[in-house]
C-alpha cells in the first residue's frame, strides 16, 4: 500500500513576511516622523499647533492609527 502526504508552509510563512515587512515599514515611518519633528524649532512646532510633549503621539498615530 503507497501512501502520500503533501505538506505545505509557503502560506503560512508568506503570511509571517508580510506581517514583518508591514510592521518595519510602519516603524520606519515612525522613526522618520518623530525624527523630523524632532529637529523643528519650538515656534516652528507652535505655527503647527504642536507641543514637544505631543511628538511621540503623533508619529505613533501616523505610523500605527489611532
Amino acid at each position: 500500500m503507497a501512501y502520500a502526504n503533501t505538506t505545505t508552509t509557503a502560506p503560512r510563512t508568506t503570511g509571517l513576511m508580510a506581517r514583518l515587512t508591514d510592521a518595519l515599514a510602519a516603524r520606519k515611518v515612525y522613526r522618520t516622523t518623530l525624527t523630523e519633528l524632532q529637529a523643528l524649532d519650538n515656534r516652528d512646532l507652535a505655527d503647527l499647533g504642536i507641543s514637544r510633549s505631543m511628538i511621540r503621539s503623533i508619529a505613533h498615530e501616523a505610523a500605527y492609527g489611532k
